[in-house]
């Protein structure tokens, strides 16, 4: 079987790296982020890929660079691997490690390229309304997810998904491409095509201010994006002068109009207007500094009325 060094970090990537080694592929080493403090102590954890490595009883190293490491490369090129596979390391990889393998440094990427080239394609493909998104491998090049496809495989996003909830399937369907990408490329099956460029869009990392609620999009806009960005940033507006969170809504149907960035009740439902008549029916939601809430709950503790404009901050 196939020698190989495997770069990765993220849950994302924990499913690959299990399906190698028990394809029985050579994992001769496990390249992932240092240990990094999460949590409320702040105490330092070890990245999903580090704890599977350890499972599987798999070499590991945690190098804080890898461009400019002459350490990191000695080690590399001593294993001599006959690719390198990446999912989800976090750094960007540079020309020697590219070089090195001779089948390459093959990616797993959570779109189907060129769609959604960056660090977050399972989130803006939801936020964007896809109805189908799916894996690529692909070999890497220098560019950002600019490399030749090797295989491709579709996903539907459901209209219940999430980005917490998909990216687990896009995991798994992942780690048995990959399998597939790598016989295909050991016996020569593959063709590599080139990216067409003009058919890209960009999934750049997330920040806060993308959850940050736009009251002239739609409300199944809106709805898409409280769906994709999920677990972090969501999506908030501001209310009375304080951040208030959307945690769990649904677009509203045969309603009346609520006017963009207000509240209305309606049959005892809490509706939120958007743009050209679109409304959402919110179910959960989280004032600044109080837990989560279901909208009767909200209603009755803050008496919404339906002259307050939303989206005002102090």
């Amino acid at each position: 079987m196939m020698d190989m060094v495997f770069c990765g970090t993220p849950i994302f990537a924990a499913p690959t790296l299990e399906k190698l080694v028990c394809a029985g592929f050579r994992v001769k080493l496990v390249v992932t982020q240092p240990d990094r403090p999460r949590g409320r102590g702040m105490a330092l954890a070890a990245s999903p890929v580090k704890q599977m490595a350890l499972a599987l009883g798999l070499p590991l190293i945690q190098p804080e660079k890898i461009k400019n490491n002459d350490e990191f490369r000695a080690q590399l090129e001593c294993f001599a691997p006959e690719a390198i596979i990446v999912v989800g390391y976090g750094r960007i990889i540079p020309q020697w490690m590219i070089d090195l393998p001779k089948l390459g440094n093959i990616n797993l990427h959570a779109s189907l390229l060129p769609k959604y080239r960056g660090a977050a394609p399972i989130q803006w493909a939801i936020a964007r309304g896809e109805a189908i998104t799916g894996v690529t491998t692909m070999r890497i090049d220098a560019g950002l997810d600019t490399g030749d496809i090797l295989l491709q495989v579709e996903e539907r996003v459901n209209p219940e998904d999430t980005a917490f909830t998909l990216a687990p399937r896009l995991a798994q369907t992942g780690g048995e491409l990959m399998i597939t990408t790598l016989a295909g490329l050991k016996n020569g099956t593959i063709t590599p095509r080139p990216q067409d460029d003009a058919q890209a869009t960009l999934a750049p990392i997330l920040t806060r201010d993308d959850g940050l609620i736009d009251f002239s999009r739609t409300a199944m806009e809106t709805w898409n994006r409280l769906r994709g960005f999920q677990p972090w940033p969501g999506v908030f507006t501001h209310f009375r002068g304080k951040t208030l969170h959307l945690h769990a809504a649904t677009p509203a149907l045969d309603t009346a109009v609520v006017a963009p960035g207000y509240f209305a009740i309606e049959n005892s439902r809490l509706l939120l207007g958007f743009a050209h008549g679109t409304a959402l029916e919110v179910q959960e939601l989280q004032p600044e500094g109080k837990k989560r809430m279901n909208a009767r709950d909200f209603v009755n503790g803050y008496r919404p009325r339906n002259d307050e404009a939303l989206g005002i901050p102090a």
